[in-house]
């Protein structure tokens, strides 16, 4: 693990200077990602009530696309991740199906969101009211969580006007070791839609922005983080019996990743 790694062999001069640069990476980090947001925030509050839906769906999907492509490269140039994201690039231009990964870190949504430039995510109430978020979720037709029949009922109309949906099973953070409770409203929406599902798996050699490290938390950079498609399921008929054959499969996965391994220790704390 690179937390191990990042100790062995270094005096204490030298760890100094390591844990002032990783503060100094984390706090522009998290300072140029809210200025990429405001900005782009600032863009689209106009173009929500000038552009017809469908434009304003297109142009705000691709807005986020871009911009948080621009922050990867900056994790990227500053030393902070080491990133495979290419298998995504694979789902470019494909039919509508739902994007199901697991969901170790905090900056999942935003990493996936760099590599697809149609991809509607369902977000939490509060994330579509912020000021940094809200505008672009907005512009971009982002489904709120706020309520679950709503919920079910825009995804369904996303997928059907040939959208791809990014949806966690876990609905927040994983919580244990490989992965947390399904939700089934997955389930649900496939079979509505009558779409597939495709499992992404993600690994990460790291806990930064997990559930298992405050946010604040200076963690151990670069960070390695791996994402590769998994399993595609066919739309569900029996939802239970879907549910239970997708946890095994996110299991099957994980078994010896990087992030059973955190999410274990973690757990066991």
């Amino acid at each position: 693990m690179n937390e191990v790694r990042a100790v062995a062999g270094t005096t204490p001069l030298k760890a100094v200077q390591k844990a002032l640069f990783e503060y100094i990476v984390l706090y522009s980090s998290l300072l140029v990602l809210a200025l990429i947001c405001l900005a782009w925030s600032i863009v689209t509050l106009p173009l929500y009530f000038l552009l017809p839906r469908s434009t304003a769906r297109r142009v705000g999907r691709y807005g986020i696309m871009a911009g948080f492509r621009l922050y990867g490269h900056w994790l990227t140039l500053v030393g902070a991740f080491e990133f495979d994201l290419s298998e995504i690039d694979a789902l470019r231009d494909g039919p509508a199906l739902i994007l199901a990964p697991n969901h170790p870190c905090l900056i999942d949504a935003i990493l996936i969101l760099t590599r697809h430039p149609n991809l509607s995510c369902v977000m939490k109430s509060n994330l579509m009211d912020n000021v940094l978020f809200g505008p672009g979720a907005r512009l971009a037709r982002y489904i709120n969580n706020s309520s679950t029949l709503r919920m079910v009922r825009d995804a369904v109309t996303d997928l059907n006007e040939g959208g791809t949906l990014l949806l966690f099973p876990e609905g927040t953070r994983s919580e244990r070791s490989p992965v947390g409770e399904l939700k089934k409203s997955i389930a649900v929406i496939a079979r509505q839609a009558q779409v597939p599902v495709q499992t992404v798996i993600i690994d990460m050699d790291s806990p930064f922005l997990s559930k298992a490290r405050g946010l604040w938390a200076r963690p151990s950079f670069p960070v390695t983080y791996r994402v590769r498609l998994g399993k595609r399921f066919d739309p569900p008929q029996d939802v239970d019996a879907f549910m239970a054959e997708l946890e095994r499969h996110y299991r099957a996965e994980l078994h010896g990743s990087w992030v059973a391994q955190w999410l274990g220790r973690s757990t066991c704390l």
